[in-house]
């Protein structure tokens, strides 16, 4: 007699769509629930509120769109935006990935691994030899990164404002 195995459970619907000026509100949402439960034990508030303030005010997003070509995908999950990316080309086939945030609803069930495989995607699909972010040396996302691929190639600090991003550039080649 036949064995039945139980019936998989469904695969959450997930949907990666490139953004538009038009999807800068929900960008400013994602990046509202997102940006101070990512940086909190990292940064102080008086730099978190800052940088937030220079990165994501809906000028500021559509001049990272307009003038400075940054590509951004949405996440949706069950039809609700769960999540964004952004890359951007450098000189010589080297691409950046400049954001990547995911709901803290939905971390840890492969959302932000599926956002930086779309990022992969298009970048190689552009003719992109390599992808490079930058992540705070001590921002524990550095092991979600690792297990991605992506390799230390460098320590950069940068100012912003008053203050400094002490940050690990990591690499993966394409």
């Amino acid at each position: 007699m036949p064995t039945r195995s139980a019936p998989a459970l469904p695969a959450t619907p997930l949907h990666i769509q490139p953004a538009t000026e038009q999807d800068i509100p929900t960008i400013i949402e994602l990046a509202e629930a997102t940006w101070e439960p990512t940086y909190r034990f990292i940064i102080s508030k008086e730099q978190i509120d800052y940088m937030y303030r220079v990165i994501y005010t809906p000028a500021s997003l559509r001049r990272q769109m307009r003038e400075q070509h940054h590509q951004f995908l949405l996440a949706y999950v069950e039809g609700h935006p769960s999540g964004f990316a952004s890359y951007s080309e450098k000189p010589e086939g080297v691409y950046h990935l400049n954001k990547i945030y995911v709901l803290p609803s939905h971390q840890g069930q492969g959302l932000g691994q599926n956002l930086v495989e779309a990022v992969v995607s298009a970048v190689r699909e552009a003719g992109g030899k390599a992808l490079e972010l930058n992540v705070n040396r001590h921002n524990p996302a550095l092991a979600f990164y690792e297990r991605q691929g992506f390799a230390q190639h460098r320590e950069e600090d940068i100012p912003i404002g008053p203050y400094w991003m002490n940050d690990y550039v990591l690499r993966k080649e394409l």
